[in-house]
């Protein structure tokens, strides 16, 4: 067994169940200690794995990377996210706005002010702003990890997606202030304009381009290791707050569902628009929104 694996699906699961660190020790017997060195990885016992499959209602196979696992809280999905990603040499993502790993200061600053705001706002204010202000430290974890990685990316954008975008700006569905609002819409016409800077000149490692024909039925991400591959699917973008996505985001490393999903991403980035005629058509999409 591969205890450090099991170890980030045990800290994935536990925010997906909603339970705090403390409840699911006591419940196991355990101190909250012993908790967190079962998920930085400590060896721990099969009957240890199957009590904490039974609380955190989930199969143990799951606890063990067999099968494919269901995140429907988008902070668990976040931090599964960023494991997966910690392996990742190379990146393949189908659909969406935006590439996540190369957006922009703008972006993450409209993200934070726009989930404090909502937070701010909640019935719960003390949990909302935590949530915020954990799913904000996840995002800034991966950056971190981009940055120092530099795994190959290729992304085929969206063009339905990306008009969504612009029209209603990061954090879409949140009620905000105006003055918040229309600093989301701003940095989504900034981050729109650095997509297109990208496309004409095709950074190193990043290759982006933008789907014109019927929007992808459902977006995923294709993402390969030294070691195994993984699909990641999910309706997470990231600007999803922590507490309101609904949808169900599924990873696996089965290897007929990587074959299938590479097979359908090749064939999206042979027919997209790449380079200056992707960086107008992005451009023309800013302009008829009002950018």
């Amino acid at each position: 067994m591969r205890f450090a694996d099991i170890g980030q699906q045990l800290r994935a699961y536990r925010l997906e169940s909603g339970l705090r660190a403390e409840e699911i020790a006591a419940r196991l017997g355990v101190s909250r200690a012993a908790l967190y060195r079962y998920e930085k990885g400590e060896v721990i016992k099969l009957d240890t794995i199957r009590r904490l499959a039974e609380l955190l209602k989930i199969s143990p196979l799951s606890l063990l990377g067999i099968g494919v696992e269901y995140f429907a809280r988008p902070l668990a999905f976040q931090e599964r996210l960023r494991q997966v990603e910690e392996q990742a040499d190379q990146i393949l993502i189908v659909g969406g706005a935006y590439c996540y790993q190369v957006t922009s200061d703008a972006f993450d600053g409209a993200v934070g002010e726009a989930w404090t705001e909502a937070a701010d706002a909640a019935p719960e204010r003390m949990q909302a702003r935590a949530s915020a202000d954990q799913a904000l430290g996840l995002l800034a974890a991966r950056k971190r990890l981009h940055a120092s990685r530099r795994p190959t990316i290729i992304a085929i954008l969206s063009e339905a997606a990306l008009k969504r975008f612009l029209s209603e700006g990061v954090a879409a569905g949140l009620t905000v202030p105006e003055r918040t609002r229309q600093r989301c819409l701003a940095a989504a016409r900034q981050e729109a304009e650095a997509i297109a800077a990208m496309m004409e000149s095709v950074p190193i490692g990043v290759q982006l381009g933008i789907a014109t024909g019927a929007e992808p039925s459902g977006g995923f991400m294709v993402m390969r290791g030294r070691e195994r591959a993984h699909v990641v699917a999910g309706p997470f973008p990231a600007d999803t707050p922590p507490n309101g996505g609904l949808g169900v985001g599924s990873i696996t490393a089965a290897d007929e569902a990587v074959a299938a999903h590479q097979r359908v991403a090749e064939v999206a980035w042979r027919d997209a628009l790449k380079g200056a005629a992707a960086a107008q058509r992005v451009r023309d999409l800013i302009k008829a929104t009002g950018g």
